[in-house]
């Protein structure tokens, strides 16, 4: 759907909206309708302020006022050019150990990746240490931008030894269903969180500001025997992403 055919959808949903509320407030109803109704799918941007407030009969004081609330609420957010586009974060338990094609396609969206490379190596010392292996054993490391619904969100380095995964061909898409393939699917994870700002190349990758904040997940997994089959660190960002946890005393 184009920016003219976008905005006459909002004026009909607007003009179709209760008149004795405040004119922001009937403008984010229709927004948020749109968005739930998937007219505005996650990562779709939006039409410039001055084109909504022509296209509405709105003033642009009252445009921008409704679009600030809704970015500050996380249902939009501002892109680098001074883009403003659907934000929708996903939101992913951390007291199951999922993998992130899991994580999208059981909240209805669509999975997908971008390589930035693949490769047969031998390890890092850092890998050596967390993977228990020694410098002659090779590894398959794994890199990628991971989307939903085409929109980054995340990305993703993975290291394997290549006793669970010869090569990195194997990979497609998921990770996980080539070593459930192979019989080695992690049975449980460590996992450490931490926050950092985005750099010059992340923000490049991810589509944010550099410094924008990021959240960074370190895993190890590991199989049943106790082998660690997978180290791996994503860098989330910030606003596309909510973790949940539940507690329970």
């Amino acid at each position: 759907m184009d920016f003219v055919d976008l905005v006459a959808d909002l004026k009909a949903r607007f003009a179709a909206g209760d008149a004795t509320l405040p004119l922001n407030r009937r403008l984010r109803l229709a927004l948020e309708a749109a968005i739930a109704e998937h007219v505005l799918k996650r990562g779709a941007l939006l039409p410039g302020e001055r084109l909504l407030a022509e296209g509405l009969g709105l003033s642009r004081v009252t445009v921008r006022r409704t679009i600030e609330d809704m970015v500050a609420d996380g249902l939009l957010r501002r892109r680098q050019g001074a883009r403003t586009e659907v934000s929708s974060p996903v939101e992913k338990s951390l007291s199951n150990l999922t993998s992130f094609s899991e994580d999208m396609v059981s909240r209805g969206v669509e999975p997908g990746a971008v390589w930035l490379s693949r490769e047969l190596t031998r390890p890092s010392p850092a890998e050596m240490m967390a993977l228990g292996i020694p410098a002659t054993e090779n590894v398959i490391r794994l890199k990628r931008i991971r989307t939903g619904d085409g929109v980054p969100i995340a990305v993703e380095t993975s290291t394997v030894p290549a006793r669970f995964l010869p090569s990195p061909d194997l990979v497609a898409d998921s990770l996980y269903e080539v070593l459930t393939a192979r019989d080695c699917l992690p049975e449980r994870a460590l996992q450490r969180m931490r926050s950092r700002p985005a750099t010059a190349n992340d923000a490049e990758l991810l589509r944010c500001d550099v410094g924008a904040p990021l959240l960074v997940v370190d895993r190890r997994c590991f199989l049943p025997d106790g082998q660690i089959v997978e180290l791996s660190e994503t860098r989330y960002s910030g606003d596309a992403y909510d973790f949940v946890i539940e507690l329970n005393r």
